[in-house]
Order: C-alpha cells, then structure tokens, then sequence
C-alpha cells in the first residue's frame, strides 16, 4: 500500500493523495472519520495512519490493522468536553479535570455503537492518549506514530528509532512525557504511570 517514509506535509495535493489511497473498505469509516474532525485535523490523520503502516510492516506486524487504527484513533478528538464526559465518565481526577484525556476511550465508545467490532484496533483507539500495552503491537505503533508523525515536527528521532527498535522508542516517547510532566509538577495519568511502570526505563 504505502512505499516510502512520509515527508513534512506541505500541500492540499499530499492530503488529496492520501484520501486516494485509502482501502475501498475503510472508506466509509474514512467519511465518518472526516465528518467528525477538524480539516486539520484529519490531514494528521492520514499522516498517523500512513506512518503506523510503515512501522508495523517494519516491525513485521499486520500493517492493514496499523493502517485502520491509524485512520480512527482520533475519531473523537474534537467531540464536545461534555459530550467526551458523556461517552467515557472519568476514572480519576485528570480525567474529570482535562476532558480530553478521555478522547482515546470515547473514540473507542462510538466505534463500538456503530458496530465497530476490531478488538487489536479498539484498543489502540483506546491506549493512544496515554500509553499502549506492553502485549498490543498495533497499540505500539499508533501510539508512536501519533507523537512523531512530521506534521508535529518533534520527536523526528522516536520516529526514525520505532523503524529498527519500536520498543525502544515507545521506551524514550513514554520515559520523556512522564518525566517531563513530572518535572514541571503536573500529575501523569495512572494509565500512563501504569506504562510507564512497566517499561524497562532507568
């Protein structure tokens, strides 16, 4: 499906590009995607689900599955505070303090109520706000490629790292949040905490 590493973005035909290539089965969830986000925002999209694919078919995992998740991690994104509280109530202060910790979870929420059944893509949805389990590749890689996809322009080293050592980048992207919050005073979220514990960080 996709041949080449992405380049930093920089034209409506590169976006173009990408709707092109989306699978004839995952259009109709690509529309629903598009319906539900900013412009801008699924151009990030695009970008995440092209890189997840790239990571995964380096790493020898599925990379059609990486592809999906990629395309739907966001879906809930730019849903309401409210409507985020609504779709997926808050399991801790941060969640009830900072709605958009639960766009993860919501995603995977409205994914499910309109019959989305992919368990291995559910739960990347789910896990790529605050940290993939140590058992979920798919997790792994969207989870990474949503941090480092160029159109952030940071973390271009984690990006190029999860190409030949995923772990070891999900170890430096996971290891530089916690400890740049931490830092700052800021609580990390106990799902992040909970990653983070179980990586082989020193």
């Amino acid at each position: 499906m996709i041949h080449a590493r992405l380049s930093v973005p920089n034209s409506y035909n590169e976006t173009a590009e990408r709707i092109m290539m989306i699978p004839p089965h995952l259009e109709v969830w690509a529309r629903r995607v598009q319906l539900m986000v900013k412009p801008r925002r699924f151009e990030h999209v695009l970008r995440v689900a092209e890189l997840a694919c790239q990571m995964a078919r380096a790493n020898g995992f599925d990379e059609a599955l990486a592809y999906e998740a990629g395309l739907l991690h966001d879906i809930a994104r730019d849903v309401s505070s409210m409507d985020l509280l609504k779709l997926a109530p808050p399991e801790c202060p941060i969640d009830a303090a900072h709605p958009l910790a639960l766009h993860g979870r919501a995603g995977r929420a409205l994914l499910e109520y309109w019959g989305y059944t992919n368990e291995e893509v559910l739960w990347a949805v789910e896990e790529h706000t605050t940290g993939p389990s140590p058992d979920r590749p798919i997790s792994k890689v969207v989870y990474i490629a949503d941090v480092s996809e160029p159109g952030r322009n940071v973390n271009h080293h984690i990006r190029e790292m999860a190409f030949h050592d995923l772990q070891g980048a999900l170890d430096l992207a996971i290891g530089s949040k916690v400890r740049y919050l931490q830092g700052r005073g800021i609580q990390v979220h106990p799902r992040t905490m909970q990653v983070f514990n179980s990586l082989n960080i020193s």
